[in-house]
């Protein structure tokens, strides 16, 4: 099994896939296809429930989630994504949600989206054996603050970022996502930094790379511009469900292969 120490191994030498995954059947699958790491991300909002953003997302829901993902995954380090307002207001019970997804559902760590306000609690969680991964440039807990757009653009929010890579690191954090900032400036913090960096939206020369699961097959409705689309699983759901639709209105399905009879029963009526 994939701890965070053979992550940790792997920067620099190996590259790092990290992949998102909310229900047993797909963990399985990404793990099966030698995923690294699974994240359980707060991304299941408007990738899975429905939701316009991540905001809405509860830590029941994140927990069910993760214990799914857990059960059905066997090699693969599972990280739970901490959603909005579980962690940060109050020590105590960041400390617990963040707990609960490893001793009641399963996962090996948790994800912060951080920044100023994470360094103590990361060094706190961290001390209680609850490994973590933070978060920095585009986080989508920020929405209202800072939108989609690219972060970290003007020198000294390069300088910010830069500074807090270098804080997590020494309070604990395992490893870091760097979402959406230039290229150049998530190389630069690789440099810096000795835990593993995994990009989304940042450039090729993190340590790993990581997507949302939706946007790898195929299966959203639209994706942001630095991710790609590896798979048309949207097209093949759709004829496999239509082909389904037209065989019942057919009658040619269920056939006599899918049904079985007993002759006992044949008098009743």
């Amino acid at each position: 099994m994939t701890t965070v120490r053979d992550l940790q191994a792997m920067a620099g030498e190996e590259p790092i896939t990290m992949l998102t995954a909310y229900d047993a059947v797909t963990a399985r699958l990404v793990e099966d296809s030698g995923v690294d790491v699974v994240l359980v991300g707060d991304s299941m909002g408007n990738a899975v429930l429905g939701h316009d953003d991540t905001l809405p997302v509860t830590v029941d829901e994140m927990a069910s989630r993760v214990g799914a993902v857990a059960r059905g995954t066997d090699e693969a380090l599972v990280v739970a994504d901490m959603p909005f307002l579980s962690f940060g207001a109050d020590e105590a019970e960041s400390v617990w949600n963040c707990g609960r997804m490893l001793k009641e559902e399963g996962a090996n760590a948790v994800k912060l989206e951080s920044g100023p306000h994470t360094v103590d609690l990361t060094e706190r969680l961290s001390n209680l054996g609850i490994p973590v991964m933070a978060h920095l440039g585009l986080t989508p807990q920020s929405v209202n603050q800072t939108g989609y757009t690219q972060q970290a653009t003007e020198r000294e929010e390069g300088e910010e970022i830069l500074e807090l890579a270098r804080k997590h690191e020494a309070a604990g954090a395992f490893a870091l996502v760097l979402e959406h900032v230039p290229a150049n400036l998530a190389a630069q913090v690789t440099d810096a930094i000795d835990i593993p960096t995994i990009g989304i939206g940042a450039g090729g020369d993190c340590d790993g790379q990581v997507l949302v699961f939706t946007d790898v097959v195929g299966l959203a409705d639209s994706s942001p511009p630095f991710a790609e689309q590896f798979g048309d699983v949207r097209s093949e759901v759709t004829d496999a469900v239509s082909d389904y639709v037209d065989a019942v209105q057919e009658g040619d399905f269920p056939g006599p292969e899918h049904s079985d009879t007993a002759e006992e029963l044949d008098d009743l009526y």
